[in-house]
């Protein structure tokens, strides 16, 4: 039986185990994360419809419905506004019925390791591989001893050690910006303070001095029974010079201090922004630094390939990196179990992944050049 070897456990890397699994091949999952609890990397994804037929086209049944089941609640609305609350742009989406347009990054996840059990191995670093005469890859865990399969995945995101190996010469940028994420708690308490539009879906606000700021609530649609529960999301964004902190400080900052950055940085604001990184919760604040990959052109196929942040690093504005990373998950699944050789799907699933993510990327740089002000 072919067995497949996947280098990080997030959304792509888990999409893709619960696909091949479904189809009967034998996977392993290596994550260097101790455990599935959550890391800094964000709180609300947006799922988009590719999204949701990826999800549908990977995963058991029983394991959509419980993703479906514990997403947040669909929003209508994506606007704009200026720093003291005027509105300058306003869409809305008409209803989608039962598909998903957010998820929570930590119950998504757990969703996403619903019946994998023993497939996923926490605590498990992939350092590098050896591809042998005969094909096989072998794999060499960080903290000691390896594993052996016919094809690696390199899904474990932007610090990829897999692409580092397969593709030296593959470059991810810094876009020069970074981000302050935070969440407050929505309670019976706090619900008075989100301005009506800002719980329908995503809304952005930017002052003239170089400050944005995103919000978007998470309003389970039936309560996870993790400890969630529902909240709104805030980011706030700025280039290290706009913020004073240079990055060796900025991330090394505790939670508070990075919570203090913001309330700061609004102190002009419309108090209706304010009040809400006032009452964020101080203990959920850190920050990120916004990369992207730069193209890469195609490459020979072989036994080791890359998917999602590993190969198309992507910036959030999009708002499509993780749907993006699924697309992924469900075309190579749909290449290795459709009947040609191992490297023949490997083959068919890069000439599709590679044009697509990277369009995508670009994409989602040139949203970042609107809200930003930025040029890559």
């Amino acid at each position: 039986m072919t067995r497949i070897l996947i280098s990080g456990g997030g959304i792509g890397g888990l999409a893709l185990a619960q696909a091949l699994r479904r189809a009967g091949l034998d996977v392993a999952v290596y994550e260097r994360d101790p455990s599935p609890q959550l890391r800094n990397q964000g709180y609300r994804i947006h799922i988009d419809r590719d999204g949701n037929a990826a999800l549908a086209a990977c995963l058991p049944p029983e394991v959509l419905h419980l993703v479906q089941r514990t997403s947040g609640v669909n929003g209508d609305l994506v606007a704009g506004y200026t720093d003291q609350l005027e509105q300058v742009m306003a869409q809305t989406f008409p209803p989608i019925g039962d598909e998903i347009t957010c998820v929570d990054r930590f119950t998504f996840r757990q969703g996403l390791l619903s019946g994998l059990g023993a497939t996923v191995h926490f605590g498990r670093t992939v350092a590098g591989f050896e591809v042998s005469p005969s094909g096989r890859v072998r794999v060499d865990f960080a903290e000691g001893g390896g594993d052996e399969g016919d094809l690696l995945v390199g899904a474990d995101g932007v610090g990829s050690a897999v692409r580092r190996q397969l593709l030296p010469h593959a470059a991810v940028r810094d876009l020069g910006v970074r981000c302050l994420y935070g969440r407050m708690a929505l309670t019976p308490a706090t619900d008075p303070l989100v301005p009506a539009d800002f719980d329908r879906g995503f809304s952005w606000v930017a002052d003239d001095t170089g400050y944005g700021a995103g919000f978007a609530p998470v309003r389970f649609r039936t309560p996870p029974g993790n400890g969630a529960s529902d909240y709104l999301m805030t980011v706030l964004t700025a280039t290290p010079e706009r913020l004073g902190v240079p990055d060796d400080e900025l991330f090394r900052m505790t939670p508070e201090e990075i919570w203090a950055l913001t309330v700061d940085a609004t102190a002009g604001w419309h108090a209706g922004v304010r009040e809400l990184f006032a009452h964020a919760d101080r203990d959920t604040f850190f920050p990120i630094t916004i990369r992207f990959g730069e193209r890469v052109e195609a490459w020979e196929p072989g036994p080791v390939t890359l998917l999602g942040d590993a190969i198309h690093t992507m910036p959030p504005t999009g708002g499509v990196g993780a749907n993006t990373a699924l697309r992924d998950a469900q075309t190579l699944a749909a290449e290795l179990t459709g009947g040609s050789s191992l490297v023949d799907a490997v083959a068919a699933y890069e000439r599709v992944m590679l044009p697509r993510g990277f369009e995508v990327v670009e994409g989602s740089l040139r949203m970042a050049g609107h809200m930003f002000g930025t040029r890559a």
